[in-house]
This record gives structure tokens, C-alpha cells and sequence, in this order.
């Protein structure tokens, strides 16, 4: 799995700016450095006295942004010393003014001080959510049986690593079977969703003969969970693969979700092919067995699919991202790259995405021999 980078993924840096918690860039480390410099430069420069040795009592505050309290303590000397050096002119501050430097200088360094424990107990807690959220939804190899693939996750929700959407793909006794799916919500409330549907169809896979008892699994799985929440109304739409033992064919089933996309000879198509409703309605009993559809594939398809995050994508216009169009232009042979340059497309196409955005590619390395499909 992949995402905008991180573990398993890529982050957008965008994303996560440093008024969010990310360190502070360059400018402002050195802010209190260059204001200290130019106050300085500008004094010296002068023939006449310059009354701008305000501008000092900045220094420790400006530190509090990017340094911890014993840098933060030494930005406050610094000013305090700079007003009493005769050089600089700035000597003949009113004692109002050294009280005021010195207070605000002090109070900068407890501030330094609580932000530092603040960012270290952040920065732990940050390291714990995000070993439990690779847990969840670990990151996909390169490959999985005869079957390269590569996947991309964008959270709706600021600062997260896993949302309403998921994505898995397993191999099985009965050939290399992939998820990609979107529950009801995004961000932190259906995380417990995503991970007990993953872990449903993480077992399924191993158990089920049929791609169709696979799904039903996971219906059955949010029927249950919905029945213990009051007023839950858990559901999730999903898209099943399931590739024969020498990748030559694929049968899908969709729940409610937007078909995968062929990749063919230079142009995108959507797989057609009988829907069912989303998982959780109570398709568990009589599963009509013939659903589904089995598509024979040649050497170079790379099957796409997507969440309703890129679907539903609409620039300043109100157009939708226009994803089967752009597909044969951003193609190329190595799934990860594929993704990469779609979801850049779509987030320079549509600046302002705020749903899941969700890509999952397989790329099937056919043996040679007959296809299975029928």
C-alpha cells in the first residue's frame, strides 16, 4: 500500500504542513537569527540612532516556533546583550524596557519547554498510531503470485493514515484474490469497519471456494457488526478479483462499486458486468451463484481500479475528473508508477479533493499455454 509517503505509502506534502506538526522549514529557524542580523546591520549602518531595539524583545518568541528552551534562553541573552552594547546604540533602553525583554524571555523559555514535551509525547503517539494503522491495512509487495500490483491511499482526514477506504490482495488455494472497497464514512470512525472487513476477507479467501462466498462473507461480517450498534447502518460498496492460477483470466464481482478498468492496447475500459448492492443490505442468503463475470487476459493488461474519491472528483467547474480519457496517457508498465501519475493528474485536475482518494493496480504476469477463461 502506498501513500503521500509513509509507511507503505506516499503522503502529499500538502498535506501536512508545519503548522500541523511537521518540523519547521528553514525560514523559520533562522527568523530569529537574520531579525537579530538585520537590527544589527541596520544600526551600525545609521549614521544617526535608530530607535528599533523593540524589535529584540521578538527574538525569544521567534525562537519558541523552532527551538527548545535552552536555544530559546540563549535567543533572550542575546537581545538583553545587544541593548547594552554601546556599539549598536541601542544602550539606553528604559528600565521598563530590559524588565519587559527579560519577562518576555523568560516566559519564552517555559513556552519552549511545554512545546517540546508537547511535540515529544505527539511525535510517540504518532509513532503508536501509525504502527497500528500499518497493521490494518499493511503496506502491498511488489507482487503477489502472478500478479505485480501496487496501491495508493490519500485519507480524507487530515493527519491519517487509514479512512473509509481499503484495499488487500491475497493469494488463495484457489488463485491470487483482491479487495479494493469504500465503507460508509471516512477518517477515524471507520477504521473499526475497514479492519473488520479486511479481516473477514483475509479469511475468506483461504475458506471460500467462490469469489461470490467471498463477498458474502463480508456482507454477512457488517450485518452482524450493524446488529450490535444501534442505529449503525454499516454498509460498504467493494470490487472482488480473483485471477486464475496462470493470471490468464479474472473474474470480478462488484457490490455496489464502479467496475475495474482494462487497460488494453492503449485504451480504458470498464469491465462489464452484473452489480450487486453494497455489502451489509443482507446478501448473505441465496447468493445467486452465476454472478460475477470472467474476462480472458492478455500479456500487457493492467486492470485499474479506483474509490468513489476519483470518480466523484470535480475541479473548480464542477466537471468530473474524466479518468477513463486520461488513463492511456498516464499508463506505463510498473504499477506503482501508474498510480502515482494518477493521482498527481487528479489532484492538478481537482485541487480540492476531500473525499478518500483510493487506487489499486494489477498488472497479471500471464503464463503461456491456453486462457482459462471460458
Amino acid at each position: 500500500m502506498r501513500k503521500l509517503p509513509g509507511p507503505g505509502a506516499r503522503r502529499d506534502p500538502a498535506r501536512r504542513g508545519w503548522l500541523r506538526g511537521a518540523p519547521p522549514p528553514r525560514w523559520v529557524r533562522v527568523l530569529p537569527v537574520a531579525l537579530a542580523v538585520v537590527v544589527c546591520a541596520v544600526t551600525l549602518l545609521s549614521p544617526d540612532p535608530v530607535d528599533i531595539g523593540f524589535l529584540l524583545g521578538a527574538l525569544p518568541p521567534l525562537a519558541v516556533m523552532s527551538y527548545g528552551p535552552l536555544a530559546t534562553a540563549l535567543m533572550g541573552a542575546v537581545a538583553v546583550v545587544l541593548l547594552t552594547v554601546p556599539v549598536f546604540r541601542l544602550d539606553h533602553p528604559g528600565d521598563t524596557d530590559l524588565e519587559t525583554v527579560c519577562f518576555v524571555a523568560v516566559l519564552s523559555v517555559l513556552l519552549a519547554f511545554v512545546r517540546s514535551r508537547r511535540d515529544t509525547q505527539l511525535d510517540l503517539e504518532r509513532t503508536i498510531a501509525e504502527a497500528a494503522q500499518r497493521a490494518v491495512v499493511p503496506p502491498l509487495p511488489a507482487r503477489v503470485g502472478p500478479v505485480r500490483c501496487a496501491g495508493l491511499y490519500r485519507a480524507a482526514q487530515r493527519g491519517t493514515l487509514v479512512g473509509g477506504d481499503f484495499f488487500d490482495v491475497r493469494t488463495s488455494p484457489y488463485g491470487v484474490r483482491a479487495v479494493l472497497g469504500d465503507v460508509r464514512g471516512h477518517g477515524l470512525a471507520a477504521v473499526s469497519t475497514v479492519a473488520a472487513l479486511l479481516g473477514s476477507f483475509r479469511e475468506a479467501v483461504l475458506d471460500r471456494p467462490d469469489l461470490t462466498a467471498v463477498a458474502a462473507a463480508l456482507d454477512r461480517r457488517l450485518e452482524v457488526d450493524s446488529a450490535q450498534v444501534r442505529h449503525a447502518e454499516l454498509f460498504a460498496t467493494a470490487a472482488l478479483l480473483e485471477f486464475a492460477g496462470d493470471a490468464r483470466s479474472v473474474r470480478v464481482v462488484t457490490c455496489g462499486h464502479p467496475p475495474p478498468v482494462l487497460l488494453r492496447d492503449g485504451r480504458a475500459t470498464e469491465i462489464e458486468v452484473a452489480p450487486w448492492t453494497p455489502l451489509g443490505l443482507g446478501l448473505s442468503e441465496g447468493v445467486p451463484r452465476q454472478a460475477g463475470r470472467q474476462v480472458a487476459l492478455r500479456p500487457g493488461d493492467v486492470l485499474f481500479l479506483a474509490s468513489d474519491g476519483v470518480w466523484e472528483a470535480r475541479d473548480a467547474h464542477g466537471a468530473f475528473y474524466p479518468l477513463l480519457e486520461r488513463l492511456p496517457r498516464l499508463a506505463d508498465r510498473d504499477p506503482a508508477v501508474l498510480a502515482d501519475r494518477v493521482l498527481a493528474d487528479l489532484l492538478a485536475h481537482c485541487a480540492g479533493v476531500r473525499d478518500d482518494v483510493t487506487l489499486l493496480v494489477l498488472a497479471p504476469c500471464a503464463s503461456s499455454g491456453p486462457s482459462t477463461a471460458p
